[in-house]
């Protein structure tokens, strides 16, 4: 019997241990980063809606937006995603209002290029991903599917249609000093940053969710290229799998806080749903 409360005094005596140790582990633990998020816009060009929603058969128009975000918090100013500057894109686009990214995030919010820490970028479209060269200090995230699938070891394009030659050549040449390569869906990049693949815009898009005071705000970038497309639950038009599109929504409107901060990728009323601080600039975490 003094055996057995003996092994028992000790095992409580390693508990209470253990309850310590855990919770001092905890107490290091750093907070939870959180996040101030804007979209900032630094061009717009006309666009048929039928181009951007799936089924739609009418001859609407609108002035899409072309935009980047940022995150800046814990130390971190982040964007997602980094348009475009190369003058071939806006000979072809001739978009409105252009002005470069940088200029236009340091014009927005005071942020110099050299100052952004980290470039979430949700796919390799031009539009998205021709501006990383502006940031010379951005570290990049790219889903490793997509890197590999569109770039080769030399920035040869190895399937057409989702990345420029010439920024194919550009990522390849930034690999091995700034490019990290993401394995996959729902990783953790950045405290408070989490990336999720998407819905097959291209071979592996993402879309990033960023905790900020009002909650999670997801950054849908072209998974959900309007508003239309998410409160009429309509796929985006330019996708491989239709399907894929729509999981890729309905995700994102669970993961988000509130569905208001799901923010699209290119859609103007992003800019009268949060009109402050206004000029092209929207904060969305208000």
């Amino acid at each position: 019997m003094k055996r057995f409360v003996l092994t028992r005094r000790r095992g409580g005596a390693g508990l209470l241990l253990l309850l310590l140790l855990t919770g001092a582990v905890a107490a290091q633990r750093p907070p939870v980063a959180v996040y101030e998020v804007y979209a900032i816009q630094f061009a717009s060009a006309p666009y048929g809606v039928k181009n951007l929603v799936a089924g739609v058969t009418d001859s609407r128009s609108i002035d899409i937006a072309f935009t980047v975000w940022v995150a800046r918090g814990g130390g971190k100013t982040v964007l997602v995603d980094a348009g475009f500057y190369r003058d071939k894109f806006i000979q072809q686009w001739k978009p409105r209002d252009f002005v470069k990214p940088s200029e236009a995030i340091e014009r927005g919010l005071g942020i110099k290029a050299d100052l952004v820490t980290d470039i979430i970028v949700s796919h390799s479209h031009w539009d998205h991903m021709d501006g990383v060269d502006l940031f010379p200090n951005a570290r990049i995230h790219i889903q490793k599917d997509e890197y590999e699938y569109y770039i080769g070891p030399a920035g040869e394009v190895l399937h057409r249609g989702g990345v420029d030659p010439d920024d194919a050549k550009m990522m390849a040449a930034l690999k091995d000093a700034r490019v990290t390569l993401v394995n996959g869906d729902a990783q953790e990049i950045l405290p408070g940053i989490t990336v999720y693949t998407g819905g097959k815009h291209t071979f592996a898009s993402q879309y990033a969710a960023i905790n900020t005071r009002r909650g999670t705000v997801v950054i849908a970038s072209d998974n959900a290229y309007l508003y239309e497309n998410l409160e009429k639950h309509l796929a985006i038009a330019q996708t491989v799998d239709a399907e894929s599109n729509l999981k890729a929504q309905t995700r994102m409107l669970q993961l988000a806080a509130s569905p208001s901060l799901v923010v699209p990728g290119h859609d103007p009323a992003v800019f009268e749903r949060f009109p402050s601080p206004g000029k092209g600039v929207a904060r969305i975490d208000r």
